[in-house]
């Protein structure tokens, strides 16, 4: 074989590789042409999907179409701006802003965008970079109303956060509070504006104002473990363990190893897992008021320093002693919780109670009328108020308690027992004179009358709620109280004149 017949065959080979490589690009060009085509599809159909969806307010469906969108084309800027605008109507500001930052790295001239990212971080508080985009729009569109009105918000925000620094320095926190307000009217997302107007009700003495601030701060920042501290610590302070409860436990969700957080979280679930129980133990239907009381004591040791509880524990112990017919220890205890919480009408209600166990009905009436003026519509309170109002008129009649010499709590072997020794003493035979006969007559009748209602389980109910079971007037009693059906004697020792030889039964 001549050499130029090997050339030509090697240029024969060569042609046919290259045929063969030339075939094969077009057959991948036509490919990648059908991929992007159908992928191009595809992305149109989520970004009109998601368009309508947009505009019927399926947010989260919406959404999705997006980020399907996004994957398909990282490269279109409309595609992020689009997907912006479901984050800002889904309220989720934080998300938008990088698809906005996006969309202007991919088209720096983008006006709406930087317009929206402005918008954005002006109520962030961020008023530098606010600035920058709001600087940019007006440079690339002339007079842009909107832009030059949030501009001009912009350098507002910039004195008031200076001044609002200066006001809190100096302690004025009433001023602080004032200058505040229009900082957060401008940038309600900025949690530090929050935080320090929440600082300021604090140290004003207004919790509840503080946690109103520190509630949305816990959403405007991914960890915001000092705030769900805080919280809890309000909560804490103003009684309201099951909810500080809660807030600790979000720190915690947020790190379960964080010290201040888990320490805190401790000492509310130590002192609620008491009062939990006490309340149990004086609610339950056995009435264990004494392991109640205990349990409330030990509420008092474990957190002095909180005013509620040791407030709500005084007044709990106040209302055991009152079941438990310990009366003179319950008004020294219901009258420190009132000197505490001078507008708790429980404490008033449980004082009156033991000044009714005492027999002083004044005093009763005088705090049952006090709760009454503040909670007038409290139906155990009028209730009670009208039953201390009746014993007082009965005791000024006769108080058979009294007239016996026994408590109001006094069983009926107490009752008896004093009313043997006083029916002794009494009798009209152990007196000469007509004018003591006749008073221990009066006595006698009394005594007779205090042991007949006391010893009757249906008529010293009637009496204790403030009626009078002999009073003939009241027309609810068995009889006058000298004499009649009701008498406990088998004669009735008035009925003539002459000398007496009483013969009683003591029953």
């Amino acid at each position: 074989m001549t050499t130029a017949d090997s050339r030509s065959r090697a240029r024969a080979g060569l042609g046919g590789v290259l045929s063969s490589v030339s075939l094969l690009c077009v057959l991948l060009d036509l490919q990648v042409d059908g991929v992007l085509g159908a992928t191009h599809v595809e992305i149109e159909h989520h970004l009109e999907m998601g368009r309508k969806l947009l505009a019927a307010g399926q947010l989260a469906e919406a959404l999705s179409h997006y980020h399907s969108a996004v994957e398909g084309d990282s490269k279109n800027y409309l595609t992020y701006y689009k997907r912006a605008a479901v984050f800002l109507a889904m309220g989720k500001s934080k998300s938008a802003l990088p698809d906005l930052s996006r969309a202007i790295q991919l088209k720096p001239d983008f006006l709406a965008a930087r317009l929206q990212r402005g918008n954005i971080l002006l109520k962030q508080g961020n008023t530098h970079e606010a600035k920058e985009d709001f600087d940019a729009v007006l440079r690339g569109s002339g007079e842009h109303g909107e832009a030059h009105e949030q501009l001009l918000k912009a350098d507002e925000l910039e004195m008031l956060q200076e001044e609002v620094r200066s006001t809190h320095l100096q302690g004025d926190y009433m001023g602080a509070v004032s200058v505040l307000d229009r900082v957060i009217e401008i940038s309600p997302w900025d949690p530090e504006a929050r935080e320090l107007r929440a600082d300021c009700y604090i140290r004003l003495g207004e919790p509840r104002r503080a946690i109103q601030d520190l509630i949305p701060t816990t959403r405007l920042r991914n960890d915001n473990r000092a705030a769900f501290l805080q919280l809890s610590r309000l909560y804490y302070g103003l009684g309201d363990h099951q909810e500080a409860l809660s807030q600790v436990r979000e720190c915690l969700k947020l790190d379960q190893d964080d010290k201040e957080c888990l320490s805190h979280y401790k000492q509310v679930k130590k002192l609620s897992k008491m009062l939990d129980s006490a309340e149990e133990l004086n609610h339950c239907c056995f009435c264990r008021y004494q392991e109640a009381m205990e349990k409330y004591e030990l509420v008092t040791r474990t957190e002095p320093h909180v005013p509620f509880y040791t407030d709500k524990a005084k007044e709990r112990i106040c209302h055991c002693l009152v079941k438990n017919q310990r009366a003179h220890e319950a008004v020294d205890v219901c009258s420190e919780a009132h000197q505490r919480d001078p507008r708790n009408v429980n404490v008033l209600r449980d004082r009156a109670e033991a000044f009714i166990q005492n027999q002083d009905y004044e005093k009763a009436v005088e705090d049952y009328q006090e709760a009454k003026e503040l909670d007038g519509e409290n139906q155990e309170i009028r209730e009670g108020l009208e039953r201390a109002q009746k014993l007082l008129k009965l005791s000024r009649k006769r108080d058979y308690y009294k007239i016996l010499g026994v408590n109001r709590n006094a069983n009926k072997q107490e009752i008896i027992k004093a009313y043997r020794k006083l029916a002794q003493q009494w009798h009209p035979d152990n007196f000469q004179t007509e004018e003591e006969k006749k008073e221990a007559e009066k006595r006698f009748i009394d005594i007779a009358s205090a042991k007949e209602v006391l010893t009757d389980p249906e008529m010293r109910q009637k009496f204790d709620a403030g009626e009078d079971p002999l009073d003939p007037e009241s027309q609810q009693g068995g009889g006058g109280g000298g004499g009649g059906q009701g008498w406990p004697f088998h004669f009735n020792p008035f009925g003539s004149g002459g000398s007496f030889h009483f013969k009683f039964h003591y029953n």
